[in-house]
C-alpha cells in the first residue's frame, strides 16, 4: 500500500514538473512554444485534465484563460467538468464549472454518465451538493449495463440498462446523499430499463438507512408496475432487517413476481418467501411467515427446496407454519408424495415429515398386490426420471433396497394394517428388522393408536400441524402431544406448549 502511495506521489510530481516546463516554453533545450498561439485541442485538453487530478488552481485557471475554448474529451468521452467532479477538492470542481461551457453539468460520458453521476458513484456529498446547486438534474439516467437487483435473475442481462443518480445512490446505501438527491427534486418512481427502482437496489444491498428514506417516497402503484417487490430483493439479498423494515411499512408478503419477472427463473418463483428459502435463510422466513406470508404459492415447493438442502431448522420452521407436507414433485412425480425421496436415509428428517401429517398409507399402494410384478427384473426407479412410480419400485432398487426395512418400519409407526406387495416383501425378508416388522403386522393395532389415525385423518385438512391450530385444540397438552406423535420428535421440539 506504501509504495502505491509513493508511485502515484511521483506520479503527481512528474505532471507538475511537465506542466511547469510546457509553461516555460519546454525541457532540456527543447524548442520554446509561441505562447501567442493557441495549442491544439488535444494538447490543452491533457494539461487541463492534468492540472485537474493535480489539484493545480492556479494552473487550472491560468491554462482556462489561455486554451479553455478549445478544451475537448478524453478518450472515455470526459469532459474536464467529469474529471474534476471525480475530484475530492471542491475548489477545483468550482474552477472547472466557472469555465465550463453552457450545459457542460449535464454532458454525458461515452457510457452516459453525467457529472452528478460519477460525483455519486463516488460518494463525493461535497461536489454533488454543488453541482445540484448548480442545476444539475437529479434524474438523469445513466447508459451503462447494471447488474440486475437479484443475483439469480437474468433480467436484460445484456441490453443497456439505465439507472438515475438516485438508483446509484441507492446502491451505495449512503443516506445523507440519498436524503440530498431527493431535496433536489431526485424521483424515487424513476424506474430502471428492467423496471428496478432505488428502494429494490437499497434493499437487496440491505441498506437500512436509505431504505428508510425511500420507503415513503416510493409509490405503492410503481412498485407494482415494476413487477416485484422491495420484499423479494431483501429476501434475496439476505437482509431481515430490510425485510422487517419493509413488512412493518405494510408491504405484503405475499406480493408475487409479475409472469414477465418469473420467465427469467428456471423454478419460474413467485414469492419472497422462496427467495429466503433458497438462500437457507430462516430468520428471513420466520420473519415472512409471521407476516402471514403462505408456503405453498410457487411452482416447486418451499419445503422441497428445504428437503433438498437437508435444514432441519427450515423445514421445521416450514412445516409449523402449514407447508404442504404432501407436496408432488413437478419434476420427478410418483405415487406417494413426493417428499420421502428426501429423507428415505435420515430419520430426523423422515420423523419431522411424518410428524407433520405425511400420508404414510400412500406409501403401501401397489396396482400388483400378492402378483409378481412384471417384468420381473423391472427397476421403476432408474437413475435419470420417475414417473408415477409406486414406493415399493423405489425403496427396492439397488441403492436403496439396503435402507428399506428401516424406512418400512418408520412408516408403520404412522399406519394402521396395511399389507406389503410381493416385491416390498421380497426386499424386507433378509433384512435384520424383519422380525419385527412381522410383529406388528401380525398383532392388532391398539385401540388407543387406531384413535390417533382417526383424528389425524380428521384434522388433515385443518394443517394440524400449524401452532394457531394445535393450540386451540381443546384438549390436554398431554393429550395434543400423543396426537402430534411428540414421542418420535427426533429434532427435539417436544410438546407445543
Amino acid at each position: 500500500m506504501e509504495s502505491d502511495g509513493e508511485d502515484e506521489e511521483m506520479q503527481l510530481m512528474i505532471e507538475r514538473s511537465l506542466l511547469d516546463c510546457t509553461k516555460r516554453g519546454g525541457c532540456g533545450g527543447g524548442p520554446v512554444e509561441d505562447e501567442s498561439s493557441p495549442p491544439d485541442a488535444a494538447t490543452a485538453t491533457d494539461r487541463i485534465f492534468t492540472a485537474i487530478r493535480t489539484g493545480d488552481v492556479e494552473m487550472l485557471a491560468e491554462l482556462w484563460a489561455v486554451c479553455g475554448a478549445s478544451a475537448g474529451t478524453d478518450s472515455r468521452g470526459w469532459s474536464p467538468l467529469h474529471q474534476a467532479a471525480t475530484q475530492s477538492s471542491r475548489s477545483i470542481l468550482q474552477a472547472t464549472f466557472s469555465a465550463a461551457q453552457q450545459g457542460a453539468g449535464q454532458s454525458r460520458t461515452l457510457r452516459g454518465e453525467t457529472p452528478l453521476f460519477l460525483t455519486i458513484e463516488r460518494g463525493l456529498i461535497a461536489n454533488a451538493s454543488f453541482l445540484l446547486q448548480n442545476g444539475c438534474s437529479p434524474n438523469t439516467p445513466n447508459e451503462e449495463q447494471d447488474s440486475p437487483l437479484i443475483s439469480g435473475a437474468q433480467v436484460n442481462a445484456q441490453a443497456q440498462d439505465s439507472a438515475s443518480v438516485l438508483f446509484e445512490a441507492a446502491g451505495s446505501g449512503n443516506p445523507d446523499i440519498i436524503t440530498l438527491l431527493l431535496e433536489y427534486g431526485a424521483d424515487a418512481n424513476l424506474p430502471n430499463r428492467t423496471g428496478h427502482l432505488p428502494i429494490h437496489r437499497a434493499a437487496h444491498r440491505g441498506h437500512l438507512l436509505a431504505l428508510e428514506r425511500l420507503i415513503p417516497v416510493t409509490r405503492q402503484d410503481v412498485v407494482k408496475q415494476s413487477g416485484m417487490s422491495p420484499l423479494h430483493s431483501a429476501a434475496d439479498g439476505g437482509y431481515p432487517q430490510c425485510l422487517e423494515l419493509l413488512l412493518n411499512a405494510g408491504y405484503d408478503a405475499n406480493h408475487m413476481l409479475h409472469q414477465r419477472v418469473r420467465c427469467n427463473y428456471d423454478d419460474q418463483r413467485k414469492s419472497a418467501l422462496y427467495f429466503a428459502v433458497s438462500n437457507g435463510d430462516v430468520s428471513s422466513c420466520r420473519l415472512l411467515l409471521r407476516a402471514g406470508a403462505m408456503p405453498n404459492q410457487d411452482p416447486v415447493s418451499c419445503l422441497q427446496v428445504a428437503l433438498r438442502m437437508g435444514n432441519y431448522e427450515l423445514i421445521d420452521t416450514l412445516l409449523r407454519h402449514g407447508a404442504h407436507v404432501n407436496f408432488s414433485s413437478r419434476v420427478n412425480p410418483t405415487l406417494f408424495p413426493s417428499g420421502l425421496q428426501y429423507a428415505l436415509r435420515d430419520q430426523p428428517m423422515l420423523r419431522m415429515l411424518l410428524n407433520h401429517g405425511y400420508d404414510a398409507q400412500r406409501c403401501f399402494h401397489c396396482p400388483y398386490a400378492d402378483a409378481p410384478h412384471l417384468p420381473l427384473d423391472y427397476e421403476g426407479w432408474g437413475p435419470s426420471v420417475i414417473r408415477d412410480t409406486p414406493f415399493c419400485e423405489v425403496i427396492t432398487v439397488c441403492w436403496l433396497k439396503d435402507f428399506a426395512a428401516q424406512v418400512v418400519r418408520i412408516l408403520l409407526d404412522y399406519v394402521g394394517h396395511v399389507t406389503f406387495c410381493s416385491k416390498l416383501k421380497s426386499v424386507l425378508e433378509d433384512k435384520e428388522q424383519w422380525p419385527e416388522i412381522c410383529f406388528i403386522q401380525g398383532s392388532v393395532r391398539s385401540l388407543k393408536h387406531l384413535c390417533r389415525l382417526r383424528i389425524r385423518g380428521c384434522m388433515a385438512r385443518r394443517r394440524f400441524s400449524a401452532p394457531v391450530f394445535a393450540s386451540c385444540l381443546p384438549l390436554p397438552t398431554i393429550l395434543k402431544d400423543y396426537i402430534l406423535f411428540s414421542e418420535y420428535d427426533l429434532y427435539g421440539r417436544g410438546s407445543l406448549e
